[in-house]
């Protein structure tokens, strides 16, 4: 596959026995035909995006697509976190559905994560599977939810609840996307980023540390580099535990809290990222109580995270009880096993580790992280 993208562009491989795909990071991807030409062949695919993205880039995408589908159909789906739900996924299935879509049909998710989310779990839902390929937009969607397959929509009670396992044919991820990126939305992926370095990889954080300006001005090398090392961490923790029986809960660094302050001030309020961001400052706080790492080390990660214009102060969720709201929407986490809350914990700068903890101690850090 490698030959025929642009010399410009980089490969990550995941590697899946027969479910393995390369992820292509490069410039001029998005609108080129030789980029999907090694897909299979079907008489229609279906562009999912929203309202957002599809004016942007939609054209350019659908006509690339023009020479290897005779049908190539465009859906526009509400853009935000509050339309992950039932009713929006219920628009793809109808689209397929109008439009006399077989099990061949090619779905293609142009958007960020809560676009790449819903197509994937339609695709893995839709005849009992149909091939779908990621063409991620924003950068946390490129370093971090359109790899590895998984596919959700959330629920009134919990976030990314109800969904399946299912990995694309192939993901995209063209930097020139990320030009019309907002400020926000860049410092969002760059969350995703920075929590590579904790878990996995020190020498990326020490890059991450001395490149962030850079990043955070959209320079095309640096933005390649950190989507590219994110991608090799992420493939490297995807092909050794897929369906995160173990080892891939580390990737969830910074979510228990993070998405417990999304579901508690309403989906979208925040941005994921936001939530992942200062997610991870309340999860580093918990670490150094346990004695795992230095404050140091939570400090220097704090100041990463501040640099990055993400929050590293938790929001009130119960003017009574915070931290027992708090504890309440954390139990409904998939990481969690018979009602215990089970968090990722950094056991040491570049290693991770997942276990359960006593509430009071959660206590303690919630009432010391949140404004």
């Amino acid at each position: 596959m490698h030959a025929n993208f642009s010399s410009a562009a980089s490969q990550v491989q995941i590697q899946l026995a027969e479910r393995s795909y390369p992820i292509v990071i490069g410039t001029q991807l998005l609108g080129s035909a030789l980029t999907y030409q090694h897909l299979p062949q079907a008489a229609s695919a279906l562009v999912v995006s929203n309202t957002t993205v599809a004016p942007l880039f939609a054209t350019q995408l659908m006509q690339a697509l023009q020479s290897r589908y005779r049908k190539v159909l465009l859906l526009t789906l509400p853009d935000g976190e509050v339309h992950k739900d039932w009713p929006t996924l219920q628009l793809i299935f109808d689209a397929l559905l109008q439009n006399g879509c077989d099990r061949k049909t090619v779905l293609f998710a142009l958007g960020g994560g809560v676009v790449g989310d819903m197509t994937g779990f339609a695709a893995a839902s839709y005849m009992r599977g149909v091939p779908f390929v990621q063409v991620p937009t924003t950068l946390l969607a490129q370093v971090d939810s359109s790899v590895g397959g998984k596919t959700a929509i959330n629920h009134p009670l919990g976030k990314n609840m109800i969904g399946a396992f299912y990995q694309p044919l192939l993901v995209v991820c063209d930097l020139d996307v990320l030009a019309t990126l907002p400020t926000r939305e860049l410092s969002a992926g760059l969350a995703e980023v920075i929590k590579y370095g904790p878990i996995a990889d020190m020498a990326f954080f020490d890059w991450i540390e001395a490149n962030l300006d850079a990043l955070l001005a959209k320079d095309a090398t640096a933005l390649a580099h950190a989507i590219e090392r994110s991608c090799e961490i992420k493939a490297w923790v995807v092909g050794q535990d897929e369906r995160e029986a173990g080892l891939r809960a580390i990737l969830n660094f910074g979510h228990t809290f993070g998405h417990a302050i999304e579901s508690g001030l309403g989906y979208g309020k925040w941005l994921h990222g936001e939530g992942v961001g200062c997610g991870m400052v309340m999860a580093a706080h918990l670490s150094q109580r346990l004695g795992l790492v230095d404050r140091p080390f939570v400090e220097r990660l704090t100041v990463l995270v501040g640099r990055a214009g993400l929050p590293v102060t938790g929001p009130r969720l119960s003017s009574t009880d915070n931290a027992g709201r708090y504890l309440e929407l954390m139990r409904i986490d998939k990481k969690s096993e018979a009602g215990e809350i089970r968090f990722v914990l950094i056991d040491g700068p570049g290693k991770a580790t997942v276990r359960s903890v006593p509430d009071a101690l959660v206590r303690q850090v919630i009432d010391d992280c949140c404004i």
